[in-house]
């Protein structure tokens, strides 16, 4: 059995599990723990080390979960084997561009005198604690998504059937709006799935719902103030602020942007999600969809940005359908996005233009080639038109919902959890924490359990991006809210990231 024999600094403000993770993967790393060589016990070692057992068992967690361990039923940890070559600790190599004599230090390499410690270094014969950003063991992110193996195994039919096609022409420059087959199989599923009421002729397909944005810009000859709820979805606000529109904040409350505060915010533009506001996960009743539909049409020039974030994942009640599908003054411009539904890799969105808006796309943007790749493009009309994503969809509601529920049930009968709130749609849920911590203070703690959370403050815009002055009047409190995402995490790690996050209450 490997002894071993750490430094800890009590002192450092890197975490002692943390000391103790990097020490153990530097030795394997550098091959002082050889493949198959037996770890100490958890309880051995915290005894040697004087420190508490969970601490030592955080860290061998860490280091199981990279791979770096294994565990052998009732006979304890061993060393992993690491292929040779991936990391050569301690190498150094000489750069031309740099002075005589000295030596570049590139990523996986140690400055002269010092020897690598996994992603950290230290001076020869000592071990020294510098952090840099690592991969949390459970990461609550609110844009992860799961990609399994039956996706990816239709994805690679959609390619063989696009390249079986022979079809020269996709290395050719095609339509701005994008490739007509893939505007056609988005406008049917559209339809059937959300109501939405329109041509191809109307559809545009872009690389990310920024870009259209930047589009619309031009469409509509901004700058031009634009309403949006705080908090919000960031990137679509820093998107508008960079192309210089004024943001008017508007408050929400139980059912949505306030209509009273939109009429006073003089916009032009009302920046809405109405089946899953992000990141409130407010879903928007069909009344204030009404309400929202008249404000537009009640003066020249004003539209409905309607992004239909997360609509495909729906848990409780019934989906309702898209505003666009309602809207009966031509005045909703309907954004979607494939990052969700499918995957982030994926890079398609799409924008649907009011008809009324059509000629003047074409005179200001029709000469802009498309941001997608036609071969892309293709890729995924074979995928909608083959029925994959429809089978892909079905099975990443039913894995969704697993996860959904089996986050609410960790969280139940929690003292901590004062109320839950988004639970019903979408990949997030929120979360209002009983405790005298702030959001921050919450982070830094479960950062420093190797869990990421993510507070409800860092998505506020106009100034007010934490206290009193962000929550929603809904929300009742001035507690500390965490966004927890479930959608790339599997049910174990679910469960031991909220055990992780409860001790910080306890």
């Amino acid at each position: 059995m490997k002894e071993l024999t750490i430094l800890l600094d009590s002192g450092s403000r890197l975490p002692l599990y943390r000391q103790i993770y990097e020490y153990i993967r530097g030795d394997l790393l550098s091959g002082k723990i050889s493949a198959g060589e037996k770890l100490p016990s958890s309880r051995l070692l915290a005894r040697n080390l004087q420190v508490s057992r969970s601490t030592v068992n955080l860290a061998y967690d860490q280091l199981l979960s990279e791979g770096y361990l294994r565990t052998v039923p009732g006979g304890g940890y061993y060393a992993c084997e690491i292929e040779p070559g991936i990391f050569q600790p301690g190498t150094r190599r000489e750069r031309d561009s740099g002075p005589a004599g000295e030596k570049a230090v590139g990523k996986g390499f140690a400055p002269t005198g010092e020897k690598a410690v996994g992603k950290y270094f230290a001076p020869a014969g000592e071990h020294r604690f510098q952090a840099l950003p690592e991969e949390p063991f459970c990461d609550f992110s609110p844009d992860g998504v799961e990609w399994p193996e039956s996706s990816d195994n239709a994805w690679r039919k959609a390619v063989k059937a696009m390249l079986a096609e022979e079809r020269p022409e996709l290395f050719l420059p095609g339509d701005s709006l994008g490739d007509e087959n893939l505007r056609q199989a988005i406008c049917d599923y559209l339809y059937q799935a959300r109501g939405v009421d329109c041509h191809r002729e109307q559809v545009i397909v872009g690389a990310g719902n920024e870009y259209l944005l930047m589009l619309l810009f031009q469409v509509l000859e901004g700058p031009f103030p634009v309403a949006m709820e705080s908090p919000t979805y960031r990137q679509a606000y820093e998107t508008f602020r960079n192309l210089g529109c004024p943001v008017r904040p508007v408050a929400s409350d139980e059912e949505g942007m306030n209509l009273a505060g939109l009429a006073e915010s003089g916009a032009r533009l009302a920046y809405i999600m109405p089946s899953h506001q992000f990141p409130l996960g407010t879903v928007m009743p069909m009344k204030r969809r009404m309400e929202l539909l008249q404000w537009a049409g009640q003066a020249e020039g004003r539209y409905i940005i309607e992004d239909d974030y997360d609509s495909e994942f729906r848990y409780k009640g019934r989906p309702i359908p898209s505003l666009q599908g309602s809207d009966p003054y031509g005045r909703v411009i309907y954004l979607g996005t494939f990052s969700k539904s499918i995957a982030p890799a994926i890079r398609v969105s799409y924008m649907v233009l009011p008809q009324g808006l059509m000629e003047a796309y074409h005179r200001r943007c029709g000469f802009y080639s498309s941001t997608v790749s036609r071969i892309q493009q293709q890729i995924l009309f074979q995928f909608l038109a083959g029925g994959y994503f429809e089978r892909h969809l079905n099975k990443m509601r039913a894995l969704y919902r697993a996860r959904n529920e089996c986050l609410l049930q960790e969280l139940k009968g929690k003292a901590w959890v004062r109320s839950i709130y988004g639970e019903r749609a979408g990949l997030h849920i929120l979360v209002e924490v009983e405790t005298a911590k702030t959001e921050e203070q919450i982070q830094t703690e479960a950062g420093a359990r190797g869990v990421k959370v993510y507070p409800l403050g860092a998505y506020g815009i106009g100034g007010e991006r934490s206290g009193k002055k962000l929550l929603p009047c809904w929300l009742g409190s001035e507690k500390p809210v965490l966004l927890l995402g479930y959608g790339g995490l599997n049910e174990e790690k679910i469960r031991e990231g909220i055990r992780r996050l409860g001790e910080i209450f306890s």
